[in-house]
Formats: structure tokens, C-alpha cells, sequence
């Protein structure tokens, strides 16, 4: 990958073979990381939707009568 100057910052154009792993296309957001001293790892970003589906899929039950009171919970 070729990295190059852009206003500010850096970019860097992402191979085709990962924009057609990843379905990515024009202005879609990704996340990047560092997968080792000299590796990157770019993943495609979840939507808020998608964030929320899979708190679902992960996320217990809670406790029978519990209720969150938003201003207890920030009572400093």
C-alpha cells in the first residue's frame, strides 16, 4: 500500500482485494488497527444499529425488578 499526503493527514488506498472482502464501497468508515509492529488490521466500522444487534445477542437478563434510576447512578 502506498501511503500519501492528504490536506493534513495521511491516507492510504486500500488494496481491491480487501475492499471486496470487507464489501466496502465510497464513504463507508472503517476501523484501523495495530495487528503488530508492523502490521495494520482494517476492519469495516458496525453502524449503530448493527452495535446495538449485537449487544443484544450478547446481553443477560437482568435481575427481576431491577430499574435503573439515571440519577442515582451519576449521584456523585
Amino acid at each position: 500500500m502506498k501511503v500519501t499526503k492528504t490536506g493534513d493527514g495521511l491516507a492510504v488506498a486500500i488494496p481491491d482485494w480487501v475492499v471486496e472482502t470487507l464489501g466496502l464501497k465510497e464513504g463507508d468508515e472503517v476501523d484501523v488497527s495495530l495487528a503488530g509492529l508492523h502490521a495494520l488490521e482494517v476492519d469495516r466500522k458496525m453502524t449503530r444499529e448493527q452495535a446495538i444487534e449485537r449487544l443484544k445477542q450478547i446481553s443477560q437478563p437482568l435481575p427481576a425488578g431491577f430499574k435503573f434510576d439515571r440519577l442515582e447512578a451519576n449521584d456523585r
